[in-house]
């Protein structure tokens, strides 16, 4: 019998991509949010999903540095299997009456954090990330203070996708609104047939079980979206801009619930 939460699974389950459930994640994030055409937002909803009541077109892009680990913690011990770059796109939406945050876009820099994220549904693919990290000595990055100053890019293909500054004006109780819901996701995957078809069709929702919340500031950005041939990120582009947050953030995630199942056709021989 072969052992392993995903591939490859083995006699001992120690080559496995990802250790089980839960997942621990502890970071800082920093989320801009902005208005976009509301048209551009509902190309990117799958059918029987709809756009939000309200502010229909505000859109977060977000950047984390993360540290994560299952309930062993060994992954702290061995970095390079805990730590990984992240950035994403998130918009909000409604199906059958409730409210969630759905991502559309998101890049990692690690396979793991690739494989963990498309279980739970987020389109994730690879990209260079980096955003300035805060310093509480010398003189080589930005203070957690007005006038701290922040830089963040994203790349893939080695062609720059996105990139931002952003500076604090204060503190906040608040790190926005477009990423504060559940979230809304798709679990795809098409059938080795190759005919259209997708083995794996669901739509799931999930929230953290358990949270933690350390400072937390808003300012001014500025953010640029660019063509790519890989991606669409242009058609995103900002009509208003709404604020920008840093923040402390911990959570620990375990499992979702199946909303939708499409009914897939049966195979084998009669």
């Amino acid at each position: 019998m072969v052992k392993g939460f995903m591939f490859p699974r083995t006699a001992t389950g120690q080559a496995s991509l990802l250790p089980n459930t839960p997942w621990h994640y502890s970071g800082a994030m920093l989320t801009l949010e902005y208005r976009t055409d509301p048209d551009a937002v509902a190309e990117l909803l799958p059918e029987g999903i709809e756009l939000a009541d309200e502010d229909p077109g505000a859109i977060a892009v977000i950047w984390a540095d993360w540290q994560s680990c299952s309930d062993s913690y060994e992954e702290l011990l061995d970095p390079v299997r805990s730590q990984y770059m992240e950035a994403f796109v998130v918009v909000r939406c409604q199906y059958r009456g409730s409210h969630y945050s759905r991502c559309v876009y998101i890049w990692v820099d690690k396979d793991y954090a690739l494989v963990r994220g498309q279980h739970q549904g987020y389109p994730k693919k690879m990209a260079s990330i980096h955003m300035t990290r805060p310093i509480t000595v010398g003189q080589a990055g930005a203070r957690l203070e007005p006038g701290g100053r922040f830089g963040a890019t994203i790349a893939a293909y080695d062609r720059r996708l996105i990139q931002a500054e952003f500076e604090i004006t204060g503190a906040s109780d608040n790190a926005g609104f477009v990423n504060g819901l559940p979230m809304l996701h798709n679990r795809l995957m098409p059938a080795i047939e190759g005919d259209g078809a997708d083995s794996l069709d669901e739509l799931v929702t999930m929230s953290a079980y358990q949270s933690e919340i350390g400072r937390t500031f808003t300012g001014d950005f500025q953010l640029q979206l660019f063509d790519s041939p890989t991606e669409e990120l242009t058609r995103l582009q900002p009509r208003e801009l709404i604020a920008g947050y840093w923040r402390e953030v911990s959570f620990s995630w375990k499992s979702g619930t199946t909303l939708a199942r499409r009914n897939l056709p049966e195979t084998g021989d009669d």
